[in-house]
């Protein structure tokens, strides 16, 4: 599966960014999560194309819960998008890393007073708030506490809806369906009820609404959906309290490719579809087209991740499941270093580094270390694979570094960036100190 700047170089290696993958396992050992710098920056580039060339007001704004350390938000400020930040920690490392603080917009189910607070004082670019509490919580720190208010004198907030569109993907990765903990709902009122008490709030200057469907979605008629339910939403809104969106975001949840069968839509479809859907339901309603709000998150660096494992050991297990091969690999890392096999039935494809250019037609189980049962691969096609050898499972980049853990006391792995030939250490790899560094 060719992904990104990978290619089989003149020793018949997997490369990545033009470093040799068997090197990189040697210099930085494993597991180590790889990052195709190049391949992040051309699909930043390619979302601002595409959005640019249909409407140019668009903001694409990186979601990143998918993937975050100051490297990555340094990349990210480069190419010109905004972030999403879903907690405190995610915004202390985007204030840490530099990232302009009017392009940051801070999400969350809960945010607490603290977060609340730390978004107050770095003067961010929204709060999407998405509960009742919230609105509460929000007008009592500013009423405390004036002096968090930005210069301007009123917070910049956006209200969370939830459209309540049943996206086709994995259950536990849909959030906009009508049993969603998240957003104010529209069935029950409560979306108008936030809606008033957010305009009659004069502390509150609110930019528009925001919408999230879930994650992994590959059929694009949900995003034009909720692009609908949105914009019939803030036609009612106005009809109301006569206040017009500004803006409306409609989040992320773009598909990518784990698997080469897969065909997927292309982000150049994503926004046409998306763009065609918003104009033609502001053109029913006779609503003023307000700017786009879009938050890519896997759809952006999924394919630029790639995971090197060693393995540890060859067994051959004399099961009956005939849908399961019966050598397995057991590798040294797995659940604690990437859960969404375990989580979601996630799939994935694995690369022999050093053999890369060979046929990859011989069936084998890819298992973790850990004291679970942690396949990662349940039917991984390798060339004859030997303990020591290093593989390579593919499109890594998101919910892999971000979901990691240090579960049976692993250090968590390192990170590298690559690009023309360089690799850059961005994540070091923990140590047994650092494990216990935290223990009272």
């Amino acid at each position: 599966m060719r992904l990104g700047t990978h290619r089989v170089n003149a020793r018949g290696h997997l490369e990545i960014g033009g470093c040799d993958a068997l090197e990189l396992a040697e210099q930085f050992g494993t597991p180590l999560y790889v990052l195709d710098e190049e391949t992040l920056r051309d699909r930043c580039q390619a979302y601002r194309a595409a959005f640019e060339r249909l409407k140019p007001d668009t903001q694409i704004v990186y979601a990143a819960k998918a993937a975050l350390n100051r490297a990555i938000c340094q990349i990210v400020a480069e190419e010109g998008l905004g972030l999403d930040v879903a907690s405190g920690g995610e915004l202390y490392t985007a204030l840490q890393a530099g990232f302009p603080r009017e392009r940051i917009y801070l999400h969350g189910v809960y945010k607490t007073d603290a977060e609340l607070e730390m978004a107050l004082r770095a003067g961010v670019g929204a709060i999407v708030i998405d509960n009742f509490e919230e609105i509460e919580r929000l007008r009592a720190l500013a009423g405390l506490k004036p002096s968090l208010l930005p210069g301007s004198h009123s917070i910049p907030v956006m209200l969370r809806i939830a459209p309540e569109v049943d996206a086709d993907t994995h259950p536990l990765i849909r959030t906009g369906q009508r049993d969603s903990k998240f957003g104010f709902h529209l069935q029950n009122g409560d979306a108008y009820r936030a809606t008033e008490r957010v305009l009659r709030e004069a502390r509150f200057r609110l930019l528009g609404f925001h919408c999230h469907i879930g994650s992994q979605i590959s059929d694009l008629a949900a995003f034009a959906a909720a692009a609908q339910a949105m914009v019939e939403f803030a036609s009612a809104v106005r009809q109301r309290y006569g206040y017009l969106a500004p803006l409306l975001n409609l989040g992320g949840g773009l598909a990518v490719r784990y698997m080469p069968d897969e065909q997927l839509p292309s982000v150049e479809m994503y926004a046409e579809v998306v763009v065609n859907a918003l104009r033609a339901a502001c053109q029913q309603k006779g609503y003023p087209e307000p700017a786009l709000g879009v938050e890519p998150g896997r759809s952006l660096i999924a394919e630029a991740g790639v995971t090197l494992y060693r393995v540890g050991a060859v067994k051959h297990i004399p099961h009956e499941h005939s849908n399961l091969p019966r050598e397995y690999l057991i590798v040294d890392g797995g659940i604690s270093d990437n859960p969404r096999p375990q989580m979601y039935g996630a799939q994935y494809t694995a690369v022999h580094v050093s053999r890369a250019a060979e046929p990859h037609t011989r069936p084998y189980r890819l298992v973790g270390k850990h004291c679970e049962t942690d396949p990662i691969i349940d039917c991984a096609l390798l060339p004859e694979t030997h303990a020591g050898d290093v593989l390579a499972v593919l499109t890594t980049g998101a919910y892999a570094y971000s979901m990691s853990s240090q579960y049976n006391r692993y250090p968590r792995p390192a990170m590298v960036a690559v690009r023309g030939g360089v690799a850059r250490l961005i994540v070091r790899r923990e140590t047994y100190e650092d494990i216990v560094r935290m223990d009272c």
